[in-house]
């Protein structure tokens, strides 16, 4: 028996005993974690550090605070989440007891992503943790100090058994995908989200898939373009552009794309100085072959700033590129680097219908003063998320869901979102052995007689010329 195929039977045996169950266990292992994060906050920070070259506060910043928010939400919320749920009867029910009542679904397998290693593979946990599921644990390879650190950290907090941890390569993850699992909750692209979700189709396991592709910004001429330019270089530029919901690309008018630049511009020196590379808050490119695939995209596009890199150091400077054409290469795939194409349109009717010709994205954010130009977007558009006037905020309000439409992503997830998105909701109906002669009339022989004691709302009576159907609502 494989190392994998072990974990994920002492994971089984384990949910099998029903200690994931009990309420108080959830919220034990629940405080577990939190007392991780407190207690071994510079182990964490110094693998992230290794590995992406992101600084203690803006490990905290963009992985461990949302994570502390999300346990504390769910310490707070869980009885209220996991207790039965009361809906409206019908007048065939109405002396029963009707409800639904949140079940754990049984062993999740979580495969995280490399770009906010500690938050898209912890946040995740604690929804299957929440729900009563055990969950197999499988960091990403490809951060390899962070994947480390929580082999070594989560069995000292939480019960090794219920949740282990895997780590390795793809060999160890399609060795993973193999076993039977009662939900896999993928974050990472759509291209390895479609073998995910074909190993799962093998034991008609359900999968959440958080993807991403070419989230557009489209930035009208009517509104503060200092204010919009700055936001949108934050959201760009933090952790490198390695955020799968950063705005991928600029839709401006002709007019603004000197403004946008010099805006843009003036944010990137204003965060990481005139020197990126020995800023503490600018990070570096995870390894060689992304640094490779990024460089190739600047090809056949005009650089109007930045465009400075470092292949022995991963570095490669915030970089703007002007009058983009769709064709080029820096537009065929999600960048998922420090690159900002600007693609001039005219006006908002030509943006709407170039973001509506591609992928649903994972976000979409536009930039106006105007609320119809704002409207517009909204209504004739459609992506995981949408934001006005600013940039990945969604992500952290816990009472929005997170997640995509189309190719960039399935399922949704963050406070009571994730909690649903890993149980069963179980209809439930509970009736007692009396009142035997009201439901005579649903009884064969069927006639007109009985028919007509039904309650409205009951059934609904569809004639066609072939049959008649019974529809029970």
């Amino acid at each position: 028996m494989s190392r994998e195929q072990q974990a994920v039977a002492r994971a089984r045996k384990a949910f099998e005993t029903g200690r994931s169950k009990s309420l108080e266990y959830r919220i034990l292992q629940l405080k577990n974690l939190q007392r991780l994060f407190t207690e071994r906050q510079s182990a964490v920070s110094d693998a992230i550090k290794k590995d992406l070259n992101k600084s203690e506060v803006g490990t905290q910043l963009y992985e461990t605070l949302g994570l502390e928010g999300e346990l504390s939400l769910a310490i707070k919320k869980l009885k209220e989440w996991a207790a039965p749920r009361p809906v409206e009867k019908n007048l065939m029910t109405i002396s029963d007891t009707v409800y639904v009542k949140p079940e754990p679904l049984g062993v999740v397998l979580i495969i995280g992503a490399w770009n906010y290693p500690w938050a898209v593979t912890i946040q995740p946990l604690i929804g299957a943790i929440a729900a009563g599921n055990a969950a197999v644990v499988k960091p990403s390879e490809v951060c390899v100090h962070t994947a480390k650190a929580m082999e070594d950290l989560l069995p000292l907090y939480i019960d090794k058994e219920l949740y282990p941890v895997v780590t390795g390569g793809v060999p160890e993850t399609q060795e993973l995908l193999r076993q039977r699992f009662d939900h896999i909750f993928y974050t990472g692209n759509s291209m390895v989200g479609k073998l995910i979700m074909e190993a799962a189709a093998k034991h008609l396991t359900p999968v959440t898939l958080e993807l991403g592709g070419k989230s557009p910004c489209y930035i009208d001429k009517d509104c503060d373009l200092s204010i919009a330019c700055r936001r949108v270089a934050w959201g760009k530029y933090t952790n490198c552009g390695q955020t799968c919901i950063a705005p991928d690309y600029i839709l401006c008018e002709p007019s603004i794309q000197d403004r946008v630049i010099e805006e843009v511009t003036k944010s990137i020196k204003e965060f990481y100085t005139d020197n990126p590379k020995t800023c503490p808050d600018y990070g570096r490119i995870i390894n060689q072959r992304h640094f490779k695939r990024i460089m190739n995209m600047l090809e056949d596009s005009t650089i109007a700033e930045g465009g400075d890199n470092d292949e022995s150091d991963s570095f490669i400077a915030p970089t703007i590129l002007r009058d983009v054409k769709p064709e080029a290469k820096v537009m065929q795939e999600e960048i998922f680097g420090p690159l900002l194409p600007i693609l001039p349109v005219n006006g908002l009717d030509e943006a709407i219908k170039f973001i509506n010709k591609g992928e649903k994205p994972l976000a979409l954010y536009v930039f106006s003063s105007d609320k119809k130009v704002i409207k517009r977007m909204t209504d004739e558009t459609s992506s995981g998320g949408l934001l006005a006037n600013d940039c990945l905020v969604h992500y952290s309000v816990s009472s929005l869901p997170f997640g995509g439409v189309g190719n960039s992503g399935m399922g949704c997830y963050h406070g009571k979102f994730s909690f649903d998105q890993l149980s069963h909701l179980r209809s439930c109906l509970i009736k007692q052995l009396k009142m035997e002669g009201v439901n005579s009339m649903r009884y064969p022989p069927h006639t007109l007689k009985k028919l007509g004691w039904m309650p409205r709302g009951f059934i609904s009576v569809s004639k066609s010329t072939h049959s008649r159907y019974l529809y029970f609502t």
